[in-house]
């Protein structure tokens, strides 16, 4: 490794491949649904009660988790 594999903080710089696999979808994503993902929303899953984040992709602020019946009345539109 030489001097310019490392930031200036001394720590290694991400490669392009680490970069590309940030970079995928959300729907890789163990904790994120899919099929709610697929229809542009957050989708993130509360895993202790399973409640689904309905905002908009990359939204700001903090998620607001539905009940699973509502997350699946927006996957099916």
């Amino acid at each position: 490794m030489n001097s310019q594999d490392h930031s200036a903080s001394g720590s290694p710089q991400q490669t392009s491949r680490e970069q590309a696999a940030q970079d995928q979808s959300s729907t890789h994503v163990t904790h994120v649904r899919e099929d709610v993902a697929m229809t542009g929303r957050c989708a993130n899953v509360h895993l202790p009660t399973g409640r689904t984040c309905t905002l908009p992709v990359r939204h700001p602020g903090s998620c607001n988790f539905v009940g699973p019946e509502d997350a699946e009345n927006i996957a099916m539109h």
